[in-house]
């Protein structure tokens, strides 16, 4: 919490205090900011915020942020969806588990799982950095999020192993005892849409799950 909420608060006072304040401020955010839904998209007009530590953080942040009264610089929060590249990052667990042929649906599989690109989520930075109109939140997600199931046989495509056991509930949560994290980046159903950016004119590079994975995999 403090590493998100104090840094911004520091960063509010900088930009405060300059002489020529900068243009544009962007500030990251998290699309975890919505409520688990399997039942309708979130969207940044008729998205509904959820609850729990995670949300709670994520609400500080953007409160922090959005605190500053900066007429001079136009203010961006970026709710950002788990980010996929290669090198690193959620790939390289997911890349592991079906290559132990453990690659299968995680809990009930019907999750939804939204994600974005690296490079789109460079090109919305560059893209929102010249459109001198546009403020406020914006949803930084592909437009084709798909269910659990549906990421892990396209991984399992993509990596050419036809087998992929599935992860029920009970052992993802004593998993994440003995390694002392939590369920919610497996479990909880993220359906984000990117409205706004869409709404702009953003065009996406990486729209749908299977050219991602083949750009990041042959990477």
């Amino acid at each position: 919490m403090d590493s998100r909420t104090s840094t911004t608060e520091q960063l509010g006072k900088a930009v405060q205090a300059c002489g020529q304040p900068p243009k544009v401020w962007m500030n990251s955010s998290t699309a975890t900011i919505y409520r688990h839904a399997e039942d309708r998209p979130m969207t940044e007009a008729a998205g509904e915020i959820g609850s729990g530590f995670s949300v709670e953080v994520a609400k500080s942040w953007e409160e922090a942020f959005f605190s500053f009264d900066l007429p001079e610089t136009r203010q961006i929060a970026l709710r950002i969806a788990i980010v996929l590249g290669p090198g690193g990052g959620v790939m390289t667990p997911y890349r592991n588990l079906v290559k132990l042929g453990l690659g299968g649906a995680q809990g009930s599989g019907q999750q939804r799982f939204s994600w974005i690109h690296v490079e789109d989520l460079f090109g919305i930075i560059q893209f929102l950095n010249k459109r001198d109109d546009l403020s406020g939140v914006f949803n930084c997600s592909a437009p084709h999020p798909v269910q659990n199931h549906e990421l892990m046989k396209e991984l399992r495509h993509t990596m050419n192993r036809s087998i992929g056991l599935p992860a029920p509930r009970w052992m993802l949560e004593l998993g994440a005892k003995v390694i002392k994290t939590e369920t919610e980046l497996m479990l909880k159903s993220r359906w984000v849409l990117p409205e706004r950016l869409e709404r702009a004119g953003y065009t996406f590079l990486f729209p749908t799950l299977d050219e991602a994975l083949r750009s990041i995999l042959s990477a």
